[in-house]
């Protein structure tokens, strides 16, 4: 039986009940409006929207006491949010769903490390093993960032792929591109199978690159989703020091860049095996469901249930009940019918990515990658030997060691982040760690113009190094895999992934044209104009995301939508 509220509209008193007029089933734990128009209640605010207790405690955000109010037209922006998750979980439990996933990270960072040893040894006469050595400088080119250009097209195919094979196959797909791209070059008797290995290996960066940020953020619990996609960032920074660790055990040997790109195979067999093992998405199950691909719906939320407890590995973990699992199900189930509502198509159509709260996430999302990009990274570290080494330290006599000694410093940083995100939010990691960029590539403009004072440089790109890592590194990836509705979660993501690697492959190729042109000094200030856009941008558009489920996120973008 439903109680009626201060202004006569229906109240749920217990767990589930049902609309006196239309006979909608309401959720203790979601407020969804009904569809006689005499839905529950909305109460619009500074964040949206507020929750289940705030409505029971008869709170209000305007003053007024006014809380109630009919919602006369139904609309994809009238999801009320959820109440807050439990923060009870296990921590054993999401360390699997977690690992394997992250592992594709971790080969994107290894193949960024080894590759420049590897080109090393590939066009040395003595060390190459190979009659094609002697590579031109447009080779080399694309050599080194032939998996940048593979990553572009996995992004795109990501697109086409992405709610088709679901967030797990996808990440077995990268897998076996991996492996696939990594025997290839490494068994290469020419140049253009060289190549072809090099774009296969591409191919799964964009692909795991895209799947692995959606897997963990859909299975991980809220308080701890940003830890742990953050904690993927310290695995391609992990990468990149086994990549450098192993070119420097292999760059003396013949045909040493076999080995380092070799490499690659068993740890996408690791990647691969792992994330078989794994349950697939529940909310990419329920998708499923809503798209019509299953013939019992009820069916498919009981088979998102279970992988969710699997998730949870509710049978050895007393925190986490069934009941709160189901919530868990049912919240995710009645946000994503909430949002098709209206929709003819089951289908996701490019059109409807620039719609609603999904254009909203689109909007965020390709900001932070190309900001993240035309910043300067990684072109700023261009100058991190010859900076070291003016400074006077013995460790820039050769760019191997700076290579080192910056990404450790860059693990370092990685895992500050890794540990306050959860604890101070995104924005505020966000706002200081670009106000740090900025002040950095200042100081780096000035040092370039009067040429003293080393240490100032030296201190200018730690600064830059550490905000960077601290701000658009893990925290780019982090606000990406969180931000978009579940229903386009699939398409806008590839889009964003391969604005993020277009921005990447720009700014590489732009780099020494621009700094030939205009000198250091101003290309280092454009840099810094481009950090103060971006640091606007974040202050007027990017939301806190802390401690709230998916489903609160998308509550939130479909309220100021």
């Amino acid at each position: 039986m439903a109680m009626a509220g201060g202004d006569g509209m229906p109240k749920p008193d217990h767990a589930e009940t049902n609309c006196n007029n239309c006979s909608v089933l309401y959720s203790a734990d979601v407020l969804v409006p009904t569809k006689c128009g005499a839905g529950y209640c909305k109460s619009m605010g500074k964040e949206g929207v507020m929750d289940l207790e705030s409505l029971r405690n008869g709170e209000s955000d305007d003053g007024t006491g006014d809380l109630h109010q009919p919602l006369l037209e139904i609309s994809k922006a009238s999801i009320v949010q959820v109440k807050a998750g439990s923060s009870d979980f296990n921590w054993k439990a999401a360390v699997l769903p977690f690992l394997f996933p992250a592992i594709g990270g971790l080969l994107y960072g290894y193949d960024t490390g080894a590759t420049s040893g590897a080109a090393v040894s590939l066009t040395d006469q003595h060390l190459s093993g190979t009659d094609w050595y002697n590579l031109t400088a447009l080779e080399t080119g694309l050599f080194v960032s032939g998996s940048l250009y593979g990553a572009l097209l996995g992004s795109l195919l990501a697109y086409k792929i992405a709610d088709f094979l679901g967030r797990r196959l996808e990440l077995i797909t990268a897998a076996g591109f991996y492996i696939a791209g990594s025997l290839i070059s490494a068994a290469a008797q020419s140049l253009g199978l060289l190549l072809t290995g090099r774009l296969v290996f591409g191919i799964g960066i964009g692909l795991a690159m895209h799947a692995a940020p959606m897997y963990i953020a859909e299975t991980s619990p809220p308080p701890i989703r940003g830890t742990l996609i953050s904690l993927k960032e310290a695995f391609v920074v992990g990468g990149m020091l086994i990549g450098y660790f192993v070119a420097s055990l292999s760059i003396q040997q013949t045909c040493g860049w076999r080995i380092m790109l070799g490499l690659g195979a068993p740890l996408g067999l690791v990647m691969g095996i792992g994330i078989w093992w794994l349950p697939p998405s529940p909310r990419w199950l329920l998708l499923k469901a809503l798209q019509g691909h299953a013939n019992n719906v009820a069916e498919m939320k009981l088979n998102a249930a279970a992988a969710l407890k699997r998730l949870r590995r509710i049978e050895s973990c007393t925190l986490v009940t069934d009941t709160a699992v189901e919530a868990e199900v049912e919240d995710a189930w009645l946000a994503l019918q909430l949002a098709c509502e209206g929709n003819k198509s089951q289908i996701v159509t490019f059109k409807e990515l620039f719609q609603g709260a999904s254009l909203k996430a689109l909007g965020i999302g390709t900001g932070l990658v190309f900001f993240q990009q035309v910043t300067g990274q990684p072109s700023v570290l261009y100058y991190a030997a010859p900076i070291l080494q003016t400074a006077g330290f013995s460790m820039a006599a050769d760019a191997t060691r700076a290579a080192f000694f910056l990404s450790f410093f860059k693990l370092f940083m990685t895992c500050v982040a890794v540990v306050r995100v959860d604890k101070v939010g995104r924005r505020p990691l966000l706002i200081g760690g670009v106000s740090g960029v900025i002040l950095s590539l200042i100081l780096l403009a000035g040092y370039f113009t009067i040429g003293k004072m080393p240490w100032l440089a030296v201190a200018a790109l730690l600064l830059y190094v550490g905000s960077y890592q601290v701000s658009f590194g893990p925290i780019s990836w982090l606000m990406i895999s969180e931000i978009f509705p579940l229903r386009t979660r699939g398409q806008a993501l590839s889009l964003t992934v391969f604005v993020n690697f277009l921005a990447n492959a720009g700014v590489a190729l732009a780099f020494s044209p621009l700094q030939e042109a205009i000198g250091q000094t101003y290309t280092f200030i454009i840099f810094g104009i481009m950090g103060l856009f971006s640091l606007v941008f974040i202050l007027v558009a990017v939301p806190e995301t802390k401690g709230l489920s998916l489903e609160q996120i998308e509550a939130k973008l479909l309220a100021r939508a």
